[in-house]
């Protein structure tokens, strides 16, 4: 006998989803949290395509509560030319807002409204060991008191975050492919937002595609601002305590003086070499979701929806898995998550090498193309209806090389 169904390592987004779903199912879970709620994390703005995951576990009336800052689309800038898109107007049908979020609330309020569905979750618990097997999942841990437990169960879900407990105990990690890339960011009042700068994301791109600024503002008239760039630039801007970093968001053109006098919420952080690869999602006994798995990239803000995807599938076939049915976790988990990242990856690499500003910033950018695009950037990136999702690993170099022939010939 185990001492529960489900043990879920991890209360973010993922395992909050997860827990969730699995509880309602009426099996008797336990969540392990390595730090204290509320808790800082990055990853604020939100795409549609969570808000599923979130209302299929019943997290939306208390999330609504809160008034977090509504978001709508995303806008894109370099130099003067600015493209925004409008989740009201995509190719898939889904759904069409979200919201930019202060993640220390935000998860919080998730996984409050799984305790609230009757979740029991430990924080401050530290995992130290695992072992997996068929039928038991031993994991031993030690609370904040330095007291180890041991407790056992017929099924494990890593959902640790960048924690990634099970890469690091089963030796999982992956090299990444991309180029080591840091960001450098803070928190700052924004009392001279205008109508057009106070909702959705806006994100400015400089040194030859290589570096941009994310804006996001929140409800409470204050912004998370950041700048993306290889690890040594961001080194250098970080330095002195971020001088570098709030000298060039006070200056930066495109701005336009937006935070030229602002005072900080708190000071510039930093985060380098945030790119993870894991070289398997699942093994006997176990299941990984969030990014314990892989982390890509913040360009698109893709984190939070590929947490709570991969949670709310993983725990859907934790459910036939212990229900006795044969679940073929190769094709219909490990496959399917993997084609979501990879349809963001071309995103990532082709915002790298140009591409995309390329698409996006062309004279005349099609209707049809850009409905497609702005379902990516939603999150709906399993929609194989979307021709732009069925050949993303070529179409986006296709129709860069097509604009830029076209726009030399006129």
């Amino acid at each position: 006998m185990t001492d529960i169904d489900v043990l879920i390592i991890g209360a973010g987004p993922a395992g909050a989803v997860s827990s969730a779903y699995l509880n309602k199912m009426g099996y008797k879970v336990q969540v392990l949290e390595k730090t204290v709620f509320p808790r800082f994390v990055i990853g604020e703005s939100l795409l549609p395509h969570c808000m599923d995951h979130l209302d299929a576990v019943g997290f939306l009336p208390n999330i609504k509560k809160h008034g977090f800052q509504l978001k709508n689309g995303a806008a894109f800038y370099k130099g003067d030319r600015r493209l925004e898109f409008m989740f009201s107007d995509q190719h898939t049908q889904g759904w069409s807002w979200t919201w930019q979020v202060k993640r220390a609330n935000f998860d919080q309020i998730l996984i409050n409204s799984a305790q609230e569905q009757g979740v029991p979750v430990k924080f401050n618990c530290t995992v130290t060991a695992v072992n997996c097997t068929k039928d038991v999942q031993t994991v031993t841990y030690t609370d904040g008191d330095g007291i180890s437990h041991t407790v056992t169960s017929r099924f494990l879900i890593d959902a640790s975050g960048y924690g990634r407990v099970l890469p690091q105990l089963f030796d999982l990690d992956a090299e990444v492919s991309t180029i080591p890339r840091g960001a450098v960011f803070c928190h700052i009042h924004d009392t001279k937002r205008t109508s057009q700068a106070g909702e959705n994301i806006f994100i400015h791109s400089f040194r030859q595609n290589q570096a941009w600024i994310w804006a996001i503002p929140f409800s409470d008239r204050t912004t998370s601002v950041g700048v993306v760039s290889d690890v040594e630039y961001v080194k250098s801007l970080h330095a002195d305590g971020g001088k570098g970093f709030l000298e060039h968001i006070r200056t930066f053109p495109d701005l336009k003086g937006r935070f030229s006098e602002e005072e900080l919420v708190f000071e510039p952080r930093e985060i380098l070499s945030y790119a993870k690869g894991v070289k398997q999602l699942y093994g006997e006994g176990y299941v990984m979701c969030g990014n314990a798995t892989e982390f890509l990239d913040p360009i698109f803000s893709s984190g939070v929806t590929l947490a709570t995807g991969s949670g709310y599938n993983a725990a859907l076939l934790v459910h036939k898995h212990l229900q006795g049915e044969t679940v073929d976790w190769q094709g219909s988990y490990e496959d399917v998550v993997r084609r979501g990242v990879d349809v963001f990856r071309s995103f990532v690499l082709n915002w790298y090498n140009g591409n995309l500003q390329t698409i996006f910033f062309a004279k005349d950018i099609e209707p049809a193309i850009k409905k497609q695009i702005c379902s990516v950037l939603a999150g709906y990136v399993w929609d194989e209806t979307n021709p732009i999702i069925k050949k993303h690993k070529t179409i986006l170099q296709t129709l860069a090389d097509y604009i830029k022939l076209t726009e030399a010939q006129n």
